[in-house]
């Protein structure tokens, strides 16, 4: 098997002249040597990499040393480890669910506000029906058709209004998930996890507002007639209204977003 071509830097986290971001520790350059190593040779995920042995020789470490930097790697998401007969470690795939963890425990420690995720989502969402427009299958349009169905009538309750706003916001996230865009995909995808799971509603409307709620059904209903249709302006201009509408809401009930981390 061919052996990593590159040995990391010399450690120099005990070096007072060294810029901070090259302090770092023996088993974190043998976990970035490694993953150069995969990308050099475009390796896909189930390859295998080279066993404990080889490592040691290779980077002349010691063995305590290469298992942390596995630890490190397996912790990414990039390997995963098997036992028993044909195990070792192997190339790794960074889920989705992980990657929007890792990425919301990030802004866990960050002001996110609701305001700073709709003004992305204004941008992003008009763009993304814009898109799709008539390039949805029949499974696909009724798939968004059976999200919007779970929501038949007005909440009865702010708890059920609580309810029907997660509701709508998967079908966001459904429609994102359609896109051919992995990048346009994720991001609103991220979005709609965020204010699923991290948003708090100060003020609920007891009794909900019906008003509120035949509005935001019709721009749902709307939009996927415009999508089956192939009407991409239509669609475009519909989900903008329904953006700021939306936004316009979640301020209405003082929408707030927890410090929380994120579950995988």
């Amino acid at each position: 098997m061919p052996r990593p071509s590159s040995r990391p830097s010399p450690d120099t986290a005990g070096d007072p002249g060294t810029p901070p971001q090259t302090r770092r520790s023996r088993p974190v350059q043998v976990a970035d040597a490694l993953k150069t190593w995969v990308v050099e040779r475009n390796m896909k995920p189930g390859d295998r990499l080279p066993g404990e042995a080889a490592l040691i020789e290779r980077f002349g470490m010691a063995k305590g040393t290469i298992r942390e930097a596995m630890r490190i790697l397996e912790a990414q998401g990039l390997i995963e480890t098997r036992t028993g007969p044909g195990g070792g470690s192997f190339v790794g795939e960074v889920t989705a669910d992980r990657a929007k963890a890792l990425l919301a425990n990030y802004f866990y420690f960050t002001d996110l506000s609701v305001a700073n995720i709709y003004q992305l989502r204004r941008a992003l969402e008009p763009e993304l029906a814009a898109s799709l427009a008539g390039h949805l299958t029949d499974d696909q349009l009724a798939a968004l058709e059976a999200v919007v169905a779970t929501y038949p009538e007005p909440a009865q309750s702010a708890e059920e209004e609580r309810d029907q706003h997660v509701a709508s916001l998967a079908f966001h996230r459904r429609l994102a998930n359609f896109s051919d865009n992995p990048l346009l995909a994720f991001v609103v995808s991220f979005m709609g996890r965020i204010l699923t799971d991290l948003t708090v509603y100060r003020r609920l409307y007891d009794p909900p507002n019906r008003e509120l709620y035949e509005k935001g059904l019709a721009y749902q209903t709307d939009l996927i007639a415009a999508l089956r249709e192939g009407r991409a302006d239509d669609a475009r201009a519909i989900m903008r209204a329904h953006m700021e509408t939306a936004e316009a809401l979640m301020q209405r009930q003082e929408a707030q977003v927890l410090r929380r981390f994120f579950a995988e």
